[in-house]
């Protein structure tokens, strides 16, 4: 991991810089509509950011949002395959950048190809970029790209797309998804943690599994996910740290806000995924700790965690939603404690 350099607050620098004196009205209406497009209430085909001001109300409104959905994904795949690392890096329909931003805090030094089709999208994305200091983000390729049924992506080690299937028809998604398949070594897709956010992400993930990939994240297993239609969705949540900046465009008072969101990971490498996730937060009561799982027998379960399961029973109380389960023992100590299985 790139401990040296603080890319979520490195972003909130950039953005405060570049963005200071944006007009808040027309900074308000351009966030309005933009909340529209991504909750799924005004569909498009067309690129959502057509000109500066929409580029600058969408980097103060999602951009941390997005890095830290997408940072939280690719935490999944470093955990299941720590020993992989990326050195080119494709970020299709990346817009300004948040998910080059997320690969660059996760990785010394991917070479990173941004690709999207509004050119004020990428200006601006080249602008914070270069004010971020990092240089793997300094040297990344800007590129204007159509992103429809007829997109063509180069060879790359790690392929991202984040809230960027929602924009697009159901032919353009299938499309883009195979072609993501074709290019990459490792694939991560991130949408908003939505009904309709999930679904497309299962069908995605589907896609994927078909074109011979397996999935690292954050399944446990790459067969028919257990879910059954219409009654649940697969979502997590990242918690987002607000500037100052970003409460006065959203219209917040909190310092923070969690972002709720569905991914899929998959690799056509050899990745471990988790035994089992916590696809719900923990319920903490009087000496239990109730656990929502997926596991890897394709099951959903509860693990109800009391304190005669010692140190397995303190981890619980530490477990959050979208963590692995049992934990990974630290420093070589398996946590104390009977079988996590026999909760199940």
């Amino acid at each position: 991991m790139n401990v040296t350099l603080p890319t979520a607050e490195a972003l909130r620098a950039a953005l405060a810089g570049l963005l200071d004196g944006l007009p808040p009205k027309q900074a308000t209406q351009a966030v309005d509509r933009l909340i529209a497009n991504y909750r799924g209430t005004t569909p498009t085909d067309a690129p959502l950011l057509r000109d500066r001001s929409d580029v600058a109300a969408y980097a103060a409104y999602r951009m941390p949002a997005t890095f830290e959905a997408v940072r939280s994904a690719l935490d999944a795949l470093r955990d299941a395959a720590p020993d992989w690392e990326p050195a080119t890096h494709t970020d299709v329909g990346g817009g300004t950048g948040a998910a080059s931003w997320a690969v660059a805090g996760a990785w010394d030094g991917p070479r990173t190809t941004v690709l999207d089709w509004a050119e004020p999208a990428l200006a601006l994305g080249r602008e914070l970029a270069a004010a971020s200091g990092i240089p793997a983000l300094r040297a990344a390729t800007w590129q204007r790209a159509r992103i429809g049924e007829d997109l063509a992506l180069d060879a790359a080690d790690l392929v991202t797309v984040s809230y960027v299937l929602n924009e697009l028809t159901p032919e353009a998604r299938t499309a883009l998804v195979d072609a993501a398949a074709r290019a990459a070594q490792a694939v991560v897709i991130v949408e908003p943690g939505t009904p309709d956010g999930y679904t497309r992400v299962i069908e995605a993930r589907d896609r994927l599994i078909a074109a011979g990939l397996t999935v690292a994240a954050p399944c446990p297993h790459s067969d028919v996910c257990p879910i059954e239609p219409g009654t649940d969705w697969c979502h997590f949540s990242a918690r987002v740290s607000r500037s100052s900046l970003h409460r006065r465009v959203k219209g917040g008072s909190l310092p923070y806000e969690d972002e709720k969101f569905s991914y899929v990971v998959a690799t056509r490498f050899t990745a471990r995924p988790v035994d089992a996730r916590v696809t719900r937060r923990p319920q903490i009561r009087k000496g239990q700790v109730l656990l929502e799982l997926c596991t890897r027998d394709e099951a959903l379960r509860r693990a109800t965690v009391t304190k005669r399961h010692g140190g397995l029973y303190r981890a619980a109380r530490d477990t959050d939603w979208g963590d692995a389960w049992p934990p990974p023992p630290e420093a070589g100590r398996e946590p104390s404690g009977p079988d996590p299985r026999d909760s199940l």
